[in-house]
């Protein structure tokens, strides 16, 4: 399998394009050559087979060459919100779901978060996290890069959410004990919130069901702040396996 590559968009047959840094430096690991083929792709759909036209000291060209019709997405858009779990844990949750077809990633500060991170240091993070996002996609055969949106409270983001009826909404609940039971439509928009170390307060959780959020459980076990989100995740997945 040729290595895959994130470019951003547009590309275009024909075109010439400009490697960025990350893609660049693993072109030289990778120890590849000019004439080598190597597999583009920009976010927007399918991907492109390409071939690598020059080869510098510090940048690397390709040229685009046929656009492949392919998709390991899943049928419907999956958004993971979630109390930012401490240390790196955030970077490995950012990875998996990318992994497990995550469409959208929302960072959240919750009352008992350990992790609050404002201004600058929040935007370097998301930065950090959409690059961990663009790597895994790569990694992993999808040809869309999820959106790691900037890091928002949980009431500015419950406040920011639309009524939209094909929403469906749900809440990983320590207080409420109704089974998962999940079950996605096609083109269904998903929306799933998951507490940080401690979960979510009484008061933030009646804040989301008042939002439209549904309580619902993993089970007897209390998961990690970073494991509950890609259970979720691993669970919708095995409802759909691409052809």
């Amino acid at each position: 399998m040729a290595p895959r590559f994130f470019v951003p968009p547009p590309l275009r047959a024909g075109d010439v394009r400009a490697l960025p840094p990350g893609p660049t430096r693993h072109v030289q690991v990778l120890r590849l050559q000019p004439g080598d083929d190597i597999t583009l792709f920009d976010g927007g759909g399918g991907e492109w087979r390409a071939r690598i036209d020059r080869i510098g000291r510090s940048d690397v060209s390709a040229r685009l060459i046929e656009h492949v019709e392919t998709s390991l997405e899943l049928p419907f858009d999956v958004t993971l919100a979630l109390g930012m779990p401490a240390n790196d844990r955030m970077d490995s949750v950012v990875e998996k779901a990318t992994e497990l077809g995550v469409a959208g990633i929302q960072p959240l500060v919750c009352e008992r978060s350990v992790l609050r991170l404002t201004g600058e240091r929040a935007d370097k993070k998301v930065a950090h996290w959409q690059a961990v996002a663009a790597s895994a996609s790569e990694q992993c055969g999808r040809t869309r890069v999820p959106t790691v949106h900037p890091v928002r409270t949980l009431p500015q983001w419950l406040a920011s959410l639309t009524s939209d009826a094909t929403d469906r909404r749900l809440v990983l609940s320590l207080h409420e004990t109704r089974p998962w039971s999940v079950v996605a439509a096609q083109d269904q928009r998903l929306l799933f919130l998951s507490g940080p170390e401690g979960g979510l307060s009484e008061a933030e959780e009646q804040a989301a069901l008042q939002a439209g959020f549904e309580p619902t459980s993993l089970g007897p076990r209390v998961l990690r702040a970073d494991t509950a989100p890609l259970a979720v995740l691993a669970a919708l997945a095995l409802q759909f396996t691409p052809n």
